[in-house]
């Protein structure tokens, strides 16, 4: 019925519950589980501001030759663009998984492996440019202290402190009945099925009504849809709204 390409697999520490039951529907996707349009904001934001801030560095190096200013502050300008989109434009990992009990869905975030050996030898890279600039004119020293110096430090704090990647890894699962659903809607400011639940939390005396935003492939939201609505209770909605996206929480 549907085509999703399952491209992603569950890591060991995440299980479904039903396994053993025969999936209705599956499928796997990265998505930004945040409010884009602040976090695009701030990324353009900060791009404006360190735009700015590359030129007041090639000022700096008015007594440098053309070449050697312009690379400088072009350098500058990716590398700290760069790090600001990694905190602006990240995705988690999601799997959904639908059987005749209800609706599962998994999501994490691994640390991303790439990161420290990229800084490593991004670091290193700038540093013998730099080097190699401070033999021509002094004033590259301050560049090397300022640009590899920093992305050193970076490295060094990042590959040394595991609080700091346990705060970037995280493992979830949920599993809701179909009689737990209370709203169905297609949002029309994401790519997302958001559904309304009410549950007694383990431990609870009390109701938690909450919602599950179900990250979609691309024009696939309105199939997904039509293919829950049947295993609804009689009488809950289905609506078409614009829909908040919420930080997963722990």
């Amino acid at each position: 019925m549907f085509n999703f390409k399952k491209t992603l697999e569950l890591p060991p520490q995440l299980q479904w519950k039903h396994a053993d039951e025969p999936e209705l529907l599956a499928w796997t996707i990265r998505a930004r589980n945040y409010n884009t349009f602040v976090a695009n904001c701030m990324f353009w934001f900060m791009a404006a501001v360190i735009m700015g801030g590359a030129f007041i560095m090639y000022e700096v190096y008015e007594g440098m030759s053309q070449p050697w200013r312009t690379l400088s502050s072009v350098l500058f300008f990716i590398f700290i663009l760069f790090t600001i989109s990694c905190m602006t434009h990240q995705r988690m990992n999601f799997a959904y998984r639908f059987t005749r009990s209800g609706v599962e869905h998994c999501e994490w975030k691994d640390f991303p492996k790439w990161v420290l050996p990229f800084l490593k030898w991004f670091t290193g890279i700038t540093a013998v440019i730099f080097i190699f600039l401070a033999t021509i004119d002094p004033a590259f020293l301050i560049g090397a202290l300022v640009g590899p110096g920093g992305m050193g430090l970076m490295y060094l704090s990042m590959a040394h402190s595991k609080s700091y990647q346990q705060m970037h890894t995280q493992h979830h699962h949920y599993a809701y009945k179909w009689e737990e659903l209370t709203q169905l809607a297609i949002a029309t400011n994401r790519e997302v099925v958001d559904l309304k639940y009410s549950v007694t939390q383990e431990g609870d005396d009390f109701k938690t009504n909450w919602s599950l935003n179900v990250f979609c492939k691309r024009k696939q939201k309105e199939k997904v849809a039509e293919f829950i609505k049947p295993y609804l209770s009689p009488g809950v909605p289905f609506i078409k709204a614009k829909v908040n996206v919420p930080l997963s929480t722990d």
